[in-house]
């Protein structure tokens, strides 16, 4: 730990300190200790208070995590943003018993009400720029609104409305090349002379060449690999048990290409029954969470599998899909799952 990152871990815990004391005085309070945050144990027995600072939605799970490793009988979550602060109640009243969650006001917490389940954005019509992406044999996923072409799971190319991605306008939907902000922009520099056909057709096979089962590391194959494994499942939904299997957009937009997401689809099994799928890869405490929320949005009555590499079936993984008051499954794939 770096002095700074020690001296803001003792402004929040002084912080957390000053607000529970106020609130419980008199309860005897013990230091406990939380990554990207702070914790407290209060009382006998032990109920921990936690105050959510960095990445407060995706820290969620970890804090019910490590209140449990502390020997807490239940948590108390705490958090300064009031708009993170709503969607940390709803997803903690889909757990049982649901934490409480606390909204910080001056001096005092306040009880969170939990947060509208968010509506979709409906994407624009752009049926001929669509076709394109179909016919270049790619993975059509609509998210915030905005229809997405990707490979294996990353998005090579998206169509945009009013705006390019450098700001200009323009007046009918375009469709712009390129695997991140950075990299549309400087396919519309270096080749704008090119038709959207060709652009496309060279972008899908650079990643076509590089995110593949057996391919050398590159940061092609290394970028949002829980959206690989969706799909692959979506290519090969019987792998679940399932007779199909499209991809979908969670409830909470994916922040960016770095950052790790829960990648959702919605699928139904040989009876007609729904179940929404949440694909993982490496060990996060936000899947569980964000996938409750997930099936929340989406249908709250549906199955819920989580689905991860065997080596990420993590025991604390199970132990949040048990703690869900409508349980979610754990499903672990065997062997290399991009075969």
């Amino acid at each position: 730990m770096t002095a700074d990152s020690s001296s803001r871990s003792a402004l929040l815990l002084g912080k957390l300190r000053a607000l529970v004391g106020a609130h419980l005085p008199g309860v005897e309070l013990v230091d406990g200790s939380f990554p990207g945050g702070a914790a407290l144990l209060a009382g006998e027995p032990p109920v921990a208070w936690v105050l959510l600072d960095e990445n407060p939605i995706g820290s969620f799970g970890s804090a019910l995590v490590v209140a449990g490793r502390q020997g807490a009988s239940s948590v108390e979550i705490v958090v300064d943003d009031a708009d993170a602060a709503g969607v940390i109640a709803r997803r903690a009243a889909l757990f049982a018993p649901p934490p409480r969650v606390w909204s910080v006001e001056g001096r005092s917490l306040v009880p969170t009400a939990p947060a509208a389940v968010p509506v979709p954005a409906s994407s624009l019509p752009a049926p001929d720029l669509a076709e394109l992406l179909v016919d270049a044999d790619l993975e059509v996923v609509v998210e915030g609104g905005i229809v997405r072409g990707e490979v294996n799971g990353l998005e090579v190319a998206r169509i945009v409305h009013g705006h390019t991605t450098v700001g200009e306008p323009i007046e009918e939907p375009l469709l712009e090349v390129g695997v991140g902000q950075a990299d549309r922009e400087l396919t519309g520099m270096l080749h704008g002379s090119l038709s959207p056909i060709d652009q496309l057709g060279r972008a899908v096979e650079i990643v076509r060449s590089l995110r593949r089962a057996g391919a050398e590391p590159h940061p092609l194959n290394q970028l949002a690999p829980e959206r690989w494994l969706r799909a692959r499942l979506v290519a090969d939904p019987g792998r679940l048990g399932l007779v199909r299997l499209r991809p979908i957009e969670g409830a909470v937009p994916r922040p960016n290409l770095r950052d790790r997401a829960v990648a959702v689809a919605l699928g139904e099994d040989a009876h007609g029954a729904a179940v929404v799928v949440a694909c993982s890869v490496g060990v996060d405490l936000d899947l569980v969470p964000a996938a409750a929320d997930a099936r929340l949005a989406i249908d709250p009555d549906a199955r819920l599998l989580l689905v991860v590499p065997a080596r990420d079936a993590h025991p604390v993984t199970r132990d949040l899909a048990a703690r869900l008051a409508d349980p979610a499954e754990v499903v672990a794939l065997e062997g290399d799952w991009r075969l």
